[in-house]
């Protein structure tokens, strides 16, 4: 089994290997036009993520600057939108559905390395994945770590730490992030608080 084997499969692997390590430049190219195209520059910038992503929807927006290992193990659904300084670290699959809105600053991590020192200094890591359901929205600055799967329907608040499932249907926060309450007719009505849609 190769090393690029054993990281799809979510095994231990050395990602310092020839193959990988020619998987992670062709990625960096693809980022580095990405991120310096020019802002009237749209359509562009959307075929280099479609070129870099393993699977994208008709309709993705993604704002520079983007960063991420691999980009093939990148798949988002329909109308996908990104705000500015999106990292995934893809060494496994991360697999978001469609209308999912991602805050500024977010970090999405599947690679993990041994607590062990020893082993650690190998630099053998792991990657574990991560999914996200439809019609989430993750708050800016979270951080959602190996192995997460975040249900449809969510939404994790600003600032979290994700570092266990999160059902369908809630709004979840803090750090490590917790569900704080289910979604319920009351967000029909008010859209911040207690400030009506219809004031």
């Amino acid at each position: 089994m190769t090393e690029k084997e054993k990281m799809i499969a979510e095994l231990p692997f050395d990602s310092f290997v020839e193959e990988l390590i020619n998987d992670r430049k062709h990625a960096q190219q693809l980022m580095y036009e990405f991120n310096n195209l020019p802002p009237n520059s749209s359509d562009k910038g959307t075929a280099l993520i479609k070129k870099l992503l393993g699977k994208t929807g008709t309709q993705v927006l993604i704002e520079a600057p983007f960063r991420c290992d691999y980009g093939y193990n990148i798949e988002v659904g329909e109308n996908f939108y990104s705000n500015f300084g999106l990292t995934v670290l893809d060494g496994a699959k991360v697999i978001i559905g469609d209308n999912c809105l991602i805050g500024p600053n977010v970090n999405i991590f599947t690679a993990g390395h041994p607590v062990d020192p020893q082993l650690r200094n190998t630099y053998i890591e792991y990657s574990v994945g991560i999914t996200i359901g439809n019609s989430c929205w993750i708050g800016g600055g979270s951080v959602i770590n190996p192995g997460v799967h975040i249900g449809s329907n969510v939404v994790i608040g600003s600032g979290s730490v994700v570092t266990k499932d999160i059902p369908d249907n809630v709004v979840a926060a803090g750090n490590p992030c917790r569900v704080i309450r289910e979604i319920s007719e009351y967000d029909k009505i008010y859209y911040y608080k207690d400030r009506p849609y219809n004031s």
